[in-house]
């Protein structure tokens, strides 16, 4: 499996299976991606048109559970996470061939051949783990320093 360096001190995957945890690694790692590139261009200015778009990130979240936007948040994602469940557990107890974090989305054909689809899965996974220490990151420094980018 991409990224697999046998790495595993606690030994958790002999307890959960290593499709679930990549799966879910390669999930959050997406989420972070696209929210690293979103909380650094808010910051930037890049913001949606209103007034109770015209903050800073840290303060995004008060003002979206202020306005209710958390609600519709929750619901929208819980749609599109019921059909993620059902691909998972296609992957997981029904041996469907679905590798984790594929969703048979490949429009430019990146991963024509198997070899270039197991070197774009070593980069994927290996710019998840990134932007996952990136997010947590970018998000402790603009709290400690109460500036927007670039946080000092």
């Amino acid at each position: 499996m991409a990224g697999d360096v046998g790495f595993d001190p606690l030994g958790l995957s002999t307890i959960v299976d290593i499709k679930w945890m990549r799966e879910a690694e390669l999930k959050h790692g997406r989420i972070c991606q696209l929210a690293w590139v979103g909380f650094v261009a808010t910051d930037l200015g890049l913001t949606l048109p209103g007034d109770m778009h015209k903050v800073s990130s840290v303060a995004a979240h008060d003002v979206a559970t202020q306005y209710g936007a958390m609600q519709q948040l929750l619901l929208w994602i819980g749609f599109v996470e019921t059909f993620s469940f059902i691909a998972v557990g296609q992957m997981m107890w029904e041996d469907s061939g679905r590798e984790p974090g594929d969703f048979a989305l490949d429009p430019i054909k990146f991963c024509s051949t198997p070899e270039k689809k197991k070197q774009m899965q070593e980069r994927e996974i290996v710019h998840c783990r990134l932007a996952m220490f990136a997010f947590s990151g970018v998000v402790t420094q603009a709290v400690l320093t109460g500036k927007g980018f670039p946080y000092f």
